[in-house]
């Protein structure tokens, strides 16, 4: 009995897991479904908004043939008289009429319609002020419509369009908002007028440009003649002062100066000199102090010539301290050659004229006296 009892539970163990198992694969059948219905929907729905984007109007469209229920057809010439349509968004139609002259195109602004397209499956109805009119799409720049029982073919203008769309639908709006009177309005777009502009245009922006080059030029030069005009007017002063100097304060600082190159200070600098270490901020402070004691106008007569770099300062320090060029160069961490340079460019800064290194040299060692 016991065994019998055992093989019923197995049996409903076994059925319950199958029916579970079933249930499952049910749920996953669902899901699959769903999936594949979105795709097909979404697939249905990008086609639709393709076939959209082929078939919009917007732009400018002229009149090529035209067959005539008779069975008489007239093909209008590529550069001559015909029919534009303007087509501004999905809603609104500009009917023109369009002349090709050497001068340029010619557009002669008639009437506007409201337009619609209404997709009926396998075509197209088309409606100018919710009159019908049968459309037919050959390729994206190939149109017929059947208007008044003609057949007229349109083409799209893709060179109109991209060289005066912008400027002839604006002119087309404005006129036919404006015009009440029923009178015809000619407009020309002239290519030659249209370069004749662009001449003018970049005449005009050259015309500033060199100006205000000229005007940069012009307060540069007389930038350059005050600031010139004020270091010879300084350097003179520095002269004079030099020159009314009395003899005592003269032999004063002459004995400043022997003392201070004798004593333990400068030779305590000269030796950091020497070792070709770059100088730290307060290092390059007590030079200034030092200098400032022997020779008391030094620092504010160097200041006031010309808005020394901190480079060029330093080479002006250096020398002042009698330092040759070569450990110059090594406690700044620069090159012999560039720190020549730094010196006869000064000469030209301050003096106006080309000048030796030396030369400058000559001159730091003359002030401060």
């Amino acid at each position: 009995m016991q065994t019998k009892c055992k093989l019923f539970s197995t049996h409903l163990l076994h059925e319950k897991l199958y029916f579970c198992q079933l249930n499952h694969i049910k749920n996953h059948m669902k899901q699959f479904l769903l999936l594949l219905m979105s795709f097909l929907l979404l697939t249905e729905c990008n086609h639709r908004h393709n076939n959209e984007d082929t078939f919009f109007l917007h732009g400018i469209w002229t009149l090529r043939h035209a067959e005539y229920p008779l069975g008489n057809t007239y093909d209008y010439p590529m550069n001559g008289n015909t029919m534009c349509h303007i087509y501004d968004t999905d809603s609104t139609l500009y009917e023109c009429r369009l002349a090709t002259t050497i001068s340029g195109p010619v557009i002669i602004p008639e009437t506007q319609f409201g337009v619609r397209i209404i997709d009926r499956g396998n075509s197209y109805l088309y409606l100018e002020d919710d009159d019908p009119q049968p459309l037919t799409i050959v390729n994206d720049t190939t149109i017929i419509i059947q208007r008044h029982g003609v057949l007229c073919t349109w083409v799209k203008a893709t060179n109109l369009e991209q060289e005066w769309g912008d400027e002839i639908l604006a002119i087309v709006r404005e006129d036919l908002k404006c015009s009440t009177n029923g009178n015809e309005h000619r407009y020309i777009f002239s290519a030659k007028e249209r370069e004749q502009a662009s001449v003018i245009r970049w005449f005009t922006l050259s015309t500033i440009i060199i100006l205000l080059i000229s005007l940069l030029i012009a307060l540069s030069a007389i930038t350059y003649k005050k600031e010139k005009q004020r270091l010879q007017l300084q350097l003179q002063q520095i002269q004079e002062v030099k020159e009314n100097r009395p003899q005592s304060v003269r032999q004063m600082i002459e004995t400043e100066e022997n003392a201070f190159f004798a004593s333990n200070i400068y030779q305590s600098i000269h030796q950091r000199i020497s070792s070709g270490q770059p100088f730290k901020a307060t290092e390059w402070n007590d030079i200034e102090q030092q200098l400032k004691k022997v020779y008391p106008g030094f620092i504010s007569q160097i200041r006031s010539l010309y808005p020394m770099s901190e480079l060029e300062y330093h080479v002006c320090l250096l020398i002042k301290l009698r330092i040759p060029p070569t450990e110059i160069a090594a406690v700044l961490s620069r090159d012999t050659s560039t720190i020549s340079t730094v010196r006869s460019r000064l000469v030209s800064k301050v003096f106006g004229r080309k000048g030796g290194a030396k030369e400058w040299d000559d001159f730091i060692f003359s002030i401060g006296k």
